[in-house]
């Protein structure tokens, strides 16, 4: 991505800066006991650890192994959306997203989902988008099944939070279903 995406009139994405490192690391303190239910790295994120993200996302980028960007409304990140990682010999990716507790109930973070499938499917010609999500996490499962991704299983005890373990719900949407769904 070497422009911001258009999510909404008033929303974009973009990729992070080393500027963004004090503000992204407010949110995340603003949202920590919310976060720290559904991602592995949010009970102990520091500014250091915030800092050390964005370098990642940066070379992830520069790699063309995907990228994570920031999801800015009126100026201001509200969460992030990005490909874990992109698989080019199978043509496939996956895509993990968190948004303020605030900005929740919106649409916002469908939108921008889309708008990166739509990168993936569209730009970069991938056959398969996967998403990976809580079962107990119900708002983020309802965006896939808004998009129309299909639940294809659930992977038991998949993801440690803390001192417990997280089902996974499986979702995924070939290119041929998305440009159906799009016609």
């Amino acid at each position: 991505m070497r422009e911001p995406l258009a999510v909404s009139d008033e929303c974009h994405l973009r990729l992070l800066e080393a500027a963004d490192a004090e503000e992204l690391y407010r949110l995340i303190e603003e949202n920590r006991s919310y976060l720290a239910r559904w991602m592995p790295w949010a009970a102990g994120q520091t500014l250091e650890t915030t800092r050390e993200f964005i370098g990642l996302t940066r070379r992830q980028a520069a790699a063309d192994d995907g990228f994570q960007a920031a999801l800015v409304c009126d100026g201001a990140i509200i969460g992030m959306v990005g490909f874990h990682g992109v698989s080019w010999p199978h043509r496939s990716t996956t895509v993990g997203y968190w948004l303020d507790e605030g900005h929740q109930g919106r649409g916002l973070m469908t939108r921008a989902v889309r708008t990166l499938v739509d990168h993936a499917l569209g730009e970069w010609d991938l056959h398969r988008v996967e998403i990976r999500a809580a079962t107990d996490n119900r708002r983020s499962r309802a965006i896939p099944e808004r998009l129309g991704f299909r639940q294809e299983g659930v992977q038991r005890e998949a993801e440690r939070i803390g001192e417990r373990y997280n089902d996974l719900a499986v979702y995924g949407l070939l290119a041929p279903e998305w440009v159906q769904q799009r016609a």
